[in-house]
């Protein structure tokens, strides 16, 4: 079993990746795989609605948007990390996951994510941190993906990795999330042996309030 955890920091080895290297190292202890996959720094554009996921099966801008889909497909449980910027996600991981998840359900695919255990991991200097930790889990909900919880909030606090590293409580939040994370990921397997099928799907309905 596989674990992806998504760094969306424009740093590459800061607070949220140190958070994240704790998440996978419990990850690891309790035999379980894993690689996190950082959205890098360039400029990722937004989604545009303009809807051609559904003809295609994927993003019609074809970056790390596509690349991170691919290795979705092949991947048991994720975990999205981002730092707080103005009180939410970054904005490149603000686009990175609106385009991921409104593909998966433009191009009716809902096979990346389906079922497959989600988490979401923030860090901030401060304050912030509630409001992007509710931002990142609505995309989980979205698509039925079966939300990990911690002992607390998935929250690391500090202004630099080190001072990550002085984060005591939050540091044993990432391993509980670890642990609970392996856990579910188990029982999942457990259920499949045991021929226990995935719900039934049923086909979406789109309404607005105008009708």
């Amino acid at each position: 079993m596989k674990v992806l955890l998504v760094n969306g920091s424009p740093h590459k080895e800061g607070c949220t990746y140190t958070a994240l290297c704790e998440v996978a190292k419990t990850l690891n202890e309790e035999g379980i795989e894993t690689e996190i996959f950082w959205i890098g720094n360039k400029p990722i554009g937004g989604c545009i609605a303009c809807k051609a996921c559904v003809r295609m099966g994927k993003c019609a801008f074809d970056d790390v948007v596509n690349q991170f889909r691919e290795k979705a497909y092949e991947a048991d449980g994720f975990v999205f990390g981002s730092p707080v910027h103005y009180a939410a996600a970054t904005g490149n991981m603000t686009a990175f996951m609106d385009r991921l998840f409104y593909s998966e359900l433009g191009g009716n695919q809902n096979k990346a994510f389906f079922m497959k255990p989600a988490a979401a991991v923030v860090s901030a200097r401060r304050a912030g941190n509630t409001a992007t930790f509710d931002q990142l889990n609505k995309y989980f909900t979205i698509q039925e993906m079966p939300i990990v919880s911690s002992r607390y909030w998935n929250m690391v606090h500090g202004a630099t990795a080190d001072q990550v590293q002085q984060d005591a409580e939050g540091l044993y939040t990432m391993r509980v999330l670890g642990r609970n994370m392996a856990y579910l990921l188990r029982c999942q397997e457990a259920a499949r042996n045991a021929g226990v099928e995935l719900p039934k799907q049923e086909t979406p309905i789109f309404t607005n309030f105008v009708r």
